[in-house]
């Protein structure tokens, strides 16, 4: 098969994904699309319908008593996907140093259906509250960042993740520019090596590695 009939295949797939997760007239599909619509108004980056709803079912594998934590702008699209599997008794934590994109999660979440007490909102950069968080407590950990912060998120994200829980690191294949020798740019080169920790990981710790072509290349890094 050709490269061309790879891509298109793959855009169909893509299409077909998003089309079935935006059916429906729930408060949840209601509550998605305004969490796009702002997103879209604000140029940020939003996972895709099939990282979304990845991100639902890890969330529903989880232990009732650990919550999840999301760290991006987009926090209305990745913390709606995340609740809808979330157990009851779990919460979600978000982390954004904008105001703005809190309070748009927010609304979202209600328009979704979720009440107030299910999630949190840490309005600070990411790195300056990870380390408050309590160690073991989370089964997912969903990370957007700048390249240059990848390393020091993993390390930071690390401790807080339960058995059994999994870090998914958004755009982490920077759309695959991370297999190109010839980039030596410094968000490649941050990616790389925030790469090679996670490698380092899975070595002395035991992690489960699973790297995907999805949106901009996502890792998932599992603590067993």
């Amino acid at each position: 098969m050709s490269d061309s009939a790879i891509d298109s295949a793959f855009s169909t797939m893509n299409d077909y994904i998003a089309e079935h997760t935006r059916r429906g007239e729930s408060d949840f599909h209601r509550g998605l699309e305004q969490a796009r619509t702002h997103a879209e108004e604000n140029f940020l980056s939003a996972p895709g319908s099939a990282v979304g709803a990845l991100m639902g079912t890890l969330a529903a594998a989880g232990a009732s008593a650990h919550g999840a934590v999301a760290v991006t702008p987009a926090a209305g699209v990745v913390g709606l996907h995340i609740l809808n599997g979330l157990p009851d008794k779990a919460t979600l934590t978000c982390i954004d140093p904008e105001a703005e994109h809190q309070a748009g999660a927010r609304e979202a979440f209600k328009v979704g259906g979720f009440t107030a007490s299910r999630a949190r909102f840490l309005t600070a950069r990411p790195l300056d509250v990870m380390s408050r968080l309590a160690p073991g407590s989370y089964h997912l950990v969903y990370a957007d960042v700048a390249p240059v912060d990848l390393s020091a998120l993993v390390h930071a994200a690390w401790p807080l993740l339960a058995p059994g829980g999994t870090l998914v690191i958004a755009d982490s294949l920077l759309d695959g520019t991370v297999a190109d020798p010839t980039r030596r740019d410094r968000d490649t080169e941050s990616a790389r090596a925030a790469g090679g920790d996670v490698d380092k990981l899975a070595a002395d710790e035991g992690a489960l590695v699973t790297r995907l072509p999805l949106d901009g290349g996502i890792t998932l890094l599992t603590r067993r």
